[in-house]
Formats: C-alpha cells, sequence, structure tokens
C-alpha cells in the first residue's frame, strides 16, 4: 500500500473510532433521529459549497441517482439510526467491537457478488476467529436483554461492508464530493421530520452540542472525503480493514472519558476479531483475470486512480 494509502488508513481509524464516543454523549440528551439530523446536516452544509463549486456536479447526481440512492440508505440513513438508536443501551466500547465485524463481513458479500478469488485455508479461519470473537461479546448481552440493540449493531455493520461494494461496482468513476453531499442532503431530508419534531424542549448540554459539532464535521464531512479516497486508493475489501483500529481507539475513548469497564472478555473478543479481520483480508491466491481486466493485489478489479486533492 502507498504512503497515501497508509495515511488515510490510519486517519480513518480515528475517525470513525471516535464516534461511538460522540454517540454515547450526544444521545443521552437527543433523540436517535435528532443525532443523525444534526450530523448529516452539518456535514452537507460543510462539503456542499466545494461540491457546487467543481465541474460535474449535478450531471453525477443525474446520471448516477440511483446507485446513489443505494449508498445513501445502505451507508447512511439506515446504519447510522440503528447504530445511534442501540448506543441508548450500549456501551461505545461494545459497539466499537460489534462493528469490527464489518471486514469479515465484506469478505463474505464479496464472495456472494461473484469474487472468485479463492479464500483458502487462512482466510477461513479468520472467518471462523472472528466469528468466535462476536459471539464472545455478545453472547452476554443477549442473555441480558440487549438483543434488539446487538441485532442493530449487526445491520449498521451489514451496511458499512456492503456500501464499498457499490462504490467500487458503481459509483468508483463519480468525484468523492459529487457522491457523498447528495447522500449527506438526502439523509438530513429524510430525518428532518423526526428529528425537529423530537428536539429537546430545553437546550441540551455544551457537551451533548460539542458532540453533535464534532459528529458532523469530523466524523461525517472530513472522514466520509477519506474514506472514499481510500476505497479509491484500496480498493473496497481492504478499505474496510480500518475497523482494525476503530474497536482499539472506540475502547479507549469509552473507558478514559465514560468510565466503561475493560473486562477480560472484551479484550478477549477484540483479540479474536482483529486476528480474524487479518487472516480474513489477507492476500491470498490471485483471482482468475478476466479479459481486458486489469487486477489489484488481491485479485479484485483495480478501482480507477483519480487526482489528488478535493475536486475531483
Amino acid at each position: 500500500m502507498s504512503a497515501r494509502g497508509w495515511f488515510l488508513f490510519a486517519l480513518m481509524g480515528v475517525l470513525w473510532g471516535i464516534p461511538y464516543l460522540m454517540i454515547k454523549v450526544a444521545v443521552d440528551g437527543v433523540s436517535p433521529s435528532g443525532v443523525v439530523f444534526v450530523r448529516c446536516l452539518l456535514g452537507a452544509a460543510l462539503l456542499l459549497p466545494f461540491a457546487l463549486r467543481t465541474p460535474g456536479f449535478r450531471t453525477a447526481v443525474r446520471t448516477h441517482w440511483k446507485p446513489m440512492l443505494a449508498f445513501a440508505a445502505i451507508e447512511i440513513i439506515g446504519p447510522w439510526w440503528t447504530l445511534t438508536d442501540a448506543e441508548r443501551e450500549l456501551s461505545s466500547s461494545m459497539a466499537g467491537l460489534l462493528i469490527a465485524a464489518v471486514p469479515i463481513l465484506g469478505v463474505v458479500l464479496a464472495r456472494l457478488f461473484g469474487d472468485t478469488e479463492e479464500l483458502g485455508a487462512r482466510r477461513w479461519t479468520g472467518l471462523l476467529l472472528g466469528l468466535g470473537g462476536v459471539v464472545l461479546l455478545a453472547a452476554p448481552e443477549l442473555s441480558g436483554g440487549s438483543a434488539w440493540a446487538i441485532t442493530e449493531v449487526f445491520l449498521t455493520a451489514l451496511g458499512y461492508a456492503t456500501a464499498p461494494l457499490i462504490v467500487t461496482r458503481r459509483l468508483k468513476d463519480v468525484p468523492t464530493l459529487h457522491l457523498i453531499v447528495p447522500c449527506l442532503l438526502l439523509a438530513a431530508v429524510v430525518y428532518a421530520p423526526a428529528g425537529i419534531a423530537g428536539w429537546p424542549a430545553r437546550t441540551p448540554s455544551t457537551t451533548v452540542l460539542m458532540s453533535l459539532v464534532g459528529l458532523g464535521v469530523f466524523c461525517t464531512a472530513l472522514a466520509f472525503v477519506v474514506f472514499l479516497e481510500l476505497i479509491r486508493e484500496v480498493g473496497a475489501t481492504r478499505a474496510v480493514v480500518f475497523t482494525y483500529v476503530n474497536p482499539a481507539v472506540a475502547v479507549a475513548a469509552g473507558v478514559a472519558f465514560l468510565a466503561e469497564p475493560l473486562t477480560a472478555a472484551i479484550v478477549g473478543s477484540f483479540g479474536l476479531i482483529l486476528a480474524g479481520s487479518v487472516l480474513a483480508t489477507s492476500a491470498t491466491r490471485p483471482a482468475r483475470r478476466r479479459r481486458g481486466t486489469s487486477t489489484g493485489p488481491i485479485g479484485r478489479p483495480r478501482a480507477v486512480r483519480l487526482p489528488r486533492g478535493l475536486s475531483r
């Protein structure tokens, strides 16, 4: 992976490792719909001026509106609400660790959607290890009455694993801002009625407001630009591997700022999920080349490299 790829990878590990802490704080003062609404509105407002100044913005929306709609629904509209709602009951550490199943789900989904790369014993072992870590982490919560919250996080992880496949297959030639701004605007419109109607009568605390701003500015506007550039740099399957780092960031933030417990089960499950994700997404035998198709280092079609910079 290039130096640019490693930089984007490390940055994503932080930008999407801290949202679990911010969501946990924000949802204590604002409804899940309100949190998603403010997050999307701020992100869209920050990025829209840049998108409007780049040529082809309206053309891209008119041409690719169907896959854009699918991406918005699977990456933002559904997952952000289910994750936020789940954190009313689950700790931020728990949510962050369960989301670490995304790379494993990504491998499974890639196979279902026609990836011809052979998994091999190493990657199958990784899938089983990762699944074992998820079970170790989730089982006590299921027996403790948090079954729906756990299900919501798994639905979020499924969306996060599916959306990059849409980007690489249908939207790889769409500039970053042309893709993410319409999706954020759509999500803001969808959640505006519930978000505004459910806004608390009293002004939320400063901590809650700061968390909302952080979610919109850093974890949405900046993070999505970095995320889509990472997909274009290394491909969909490897792009979601930054979730190896997310759980560590989420757990550290939860323990440091919210006094969440660091139990043996959390440490053990993190180790299994991390090891499983590394093995499940490791390179094995290259895929069979199709005529006219160049392949990347893991046997998937190589994404088109775009010029550097925000305006693409």
